[in-house]
């Protein structure tokens, strides 16, 4: 499955009939899928139908979505008000008698409020369905556009993770392959800062000392932590590869990325261990920072 950033942008527009349609998404990082939307007036019935073809395409990611449906071409029909005809008819009727009874001109019907009503023709429930969908089609297309844009960059993640997660590892081979960490090198430290204590003072006891320098060095040593590190590498390798929406789990493992680095410069007692620990935790601050903008 294609891994997915979760920014990116599609517009997708067309035309039905005597409507013009236009569908803008856009996509930012977001914890969990929030959908956002601006329909026009009359089309808040297509709500439930966006969300639901949003979450058949996306996990997480907070989205705008727009619509705007115009009609340039403008239908009018005219509406005649019979009672209010019949009315003035009969008034003229009652005041034949009084005022000139010339027939009543077009003109002076239109210019009487009420007699004839200039509304916009109402389309067919057939044509409002047609409409419809034609414009929840284009909605899929855009869908499907965004999609393919948060896949490309979601690739291009996926590099850039590949090589820091190999970073990572080139570093924990650094500090697994120090001299320093060699049991020649730990004995000659250890029989080294015993001595120095000896000759400090004699009242230690030599068998307590060399002891008690055994357990401070099996705690001192970063086995655990290279090994951990390690795993961590071959987990993040493998999500990367499986792909599909993996967010949240690369962003657990760069937690233990950096659990493990803060551990390995606390127990360090050489410099160049400190300074390999030092940049594994700049690479898995910047690993971190590029997985919060995956799926």
């Amino acid at each position: 499955m294609a891994l997915q950033s979760m920014t990116g942008f599609a517009r997708r527009e067309g035309t039905t009939d005597r409507w013009r349609w236009a569908w803008e998404l856009r996509s930012v990082n977001g914890k969990g899928l929030d959908v956002r939307l601006r329909l026009p007036p009359g089309l808040e019935r297509l709500e439930n139908d966006v969300k639901r073809l949003a979450g058949e395409q996306f996990s997480r990611g907070n989205m705008q979505v727009s619509l705007s449906v115009s009609s340039p071409e403008s239908r009018v029909e005219t509406v005649l008000n019979q009672e209010a005809l019949a009315a003035v008819l009969s008034l003229r009727d009652q005041l034949a008698g009084i005022i000139d009874p010339a027939p009543l001109k077009l003109d002076t019907l239109l210019g009487i409020r009420g007699i004839v009503d200039f509304r916009e023709t109402e389309d067919s429930p057939e044509a409002i369905a047609a409409r419809d969908a034609e414009i929840m089609n284009g909605l899929s297309l855009a869908l499907t556009d965004l999609r393919h844009m948060r896949e490309q960059e979601g690739a291009a993640l996926s590099r850039v993770l590949l090589d820091q997660v190999a970073i990572i590892e080139r570093l924990t081979l650094v500090v697994e392959s120090d001299p320093s960490r060699s049991p020649r090198e730990i004995a000659a430290r250890l029989a080294a800062q015993v001595a120095m204590l000896m000759d400090a003072s004699g009242k230690f006891d030599q068998d307590r000392l060399h002891a008690e320098a055994a357990i401070l060095a099996t705690k001192a040593d970063l086995r655990e932590e290279i090994d951990r590190l390690k795993a961590h590498v071959a987990a993040a390798r493998d999500l990367l590869a499986k792909g599909g929406p993996i967010g949240r789990k690369l962003d657990f493992l760069a937690q233990e990325f950096n659990r493990e680095s803060n551990t390995i410069c606390s127990k360090s007692n050489t410099a160049a261990v400190t300074a390999a620990g030092i940049e594994l935790k700049v690479v898995i601050d910047q690993f971190r920072e590029q997985v919060q903008n995956l799926e």
